[in-house]
């Protein structure tokens, strides 16, 4: 089997565009990856081109053969650019050598851990602004039994923050505490925005609450402030969704920045890397809970991790996304008691409909979290995309 042609794909899916690449076989299997790299998406879809030299002709079952050699002749090292082209185009070749062999791709990573993994859900808010309407919201994650909910309660605050601004965000974690009660899990978004008095002061007033973490309370390019952040709180911490690689995590794991790792599959290398940064937070005891707000192609190849890394704790996913993403692929989703059901279909277990993907061309978007719109990353009708069974 050889490798015959590289596609890629702009989708655009309000908050972002999707970014997907497709590779083709002489032997009418192909595979799908996700390289969706927010607000750089024209950037990594060239590069994920610019790896067709080492592609077309080749036999897409060396996988390490292909992430070797890229890494190793790019030169300029690791960034979120390459590894993200790396990443859809790795995913994309386990997902033909799964079909190839009629097995999901977690069977080539030494089979399943587990047959469903618990949930926590992103973009419930949306558009909540006052502490009243992210209550209100909550209701909506404690009736569908999700395990936990996510959000960034803090503006579009940068640094620092005012005391009436920092108030109003603990008021807001107060309320929709009160709302989920005791069921539902309460993870913190820092987003990357504090510097370290600040985030030190957030993480002492979340102490009050029964948080489950508070995540990337500083920018990701101070691992030592965010190893200063830890020592000084008494809330657990989760953070990496930026870091791009093993050799980047290095420090951040001797270090001891966070209680929970947080890689992305869309843009860590793919598979392979990111099951190398899963065992080596197991032999930490870390958690691994992988960063997942992206498109369908990138849940559904971090559900096959989900099924066979032993210490994958919780995963995020978007609650609502756009409607026509049940038009644009064939994923089968199904929630189950507060869990995803990990599918068993060969590969990574999803194709994507080509023309579907066409109509829905790029557009241009910015960075909504300092502009005080944050809350807006979902569509007015935007729709449940799986299954709910069991509630």
């Amino acid at each position: 089997m050889k490798i015959t042609k590289v596609k890629t794909f702009l989708c655009n899916c309000f908050r972002t565009n999707w970014v997907f690449v497709k590779i083709e076989t002489d032997s009418g299997i192909h595979g799908w990856g996700e390289a969706t790299l927010e607000y750089k998406e024209p950037t990594v879809a060239a590069a994920i081109h610019d790896l067709e030299y080492y592609l077309i002709g080749s036999d897409p079952g060396n996988i390490e053969k292909f992430r070797h050699d890229c890494y190793r002749d790019a030169y300029w090292r690791g960034g979120p650019v390459l590894m993200s082209a790396l990443a859809g185009v790795e995913t994309a070749l386990w997902d033909i050598k799964g079909k190839a062999l009629g097995v999901p791709v977690y069977e080539l990573f030494g089979g399943k851990v587990r047959d469903a993994v618990p949930i926590y859900v992103n973009g419930w808010f949306a558009p909540a602004k006052t502490p009243d309407e992210f209550a209100e919201k909550a209701l909506e994650v404690r009736r569908n039994r999700f395990l936990g909910c996510k959000w960034d309660p803090f503006g579009k605050a940068w640094q620092e923050i005012g005391k009436r601004e920092l108030n109003s965000a603990m008021e807001c974690v107060r309320k929709v505490s009160e709302a989920v009660g005791d069921d539902v899990l309460l993870l913190i978004e820092g987003h990357g925005r504090f510097n370290i008095p600040t985030a030190v002061k957030i993480g002492q007033r979340l102490e009050e609450f029964d948080i489950y973490w508070f995540e990337e309370p500083l920018p990701p390019d101070d691992l030592n402030g965010m190893r200063e952040v830890k020592e000084r709180v008494r809330v657990p911490l989760a953070a990496g969704e930026r870091l791009y690689n093993r050799y980047e995590y290095r420090q951040f794991f001797d270090l001891n920045c966070s209680d929970y790792i947080q890689p992305d599959i869309s843009h860590a290398g793919g598979l392979t890397e990111m099951r190398f940064l899963g065992a080596e937070a197991e032999a930490r005891h870390i958690g691994f809970c992988p960063h997942n707000p992206s498109g369908p192609v990138a849940n559904a190849a971090t559900l096959q991790l989900a099924a066979c890394v032993p210490n994958f704790v919780i995963l995020e996913m978007m609650m609502t996304d756009v409607p026509f993403r049940a038009d644009i692929c064939d994923e089968d989703l199904v929630m189950r008691d507060g869990k995803m059901v990990i599918p068993e279909r060969p590969g990574i277990g999803i194709d994507l409909d080509e023309k579907e993907l066409l109509r829905h061309p790029f557009v241009p978007t910015q960075l909504r979290h300092y502009r005080g719109d944050l809350t807006n990353i979902r569509p007015p009708d935007a729709v449940k995309y799986y299954r709910i069974e069991g509630n």
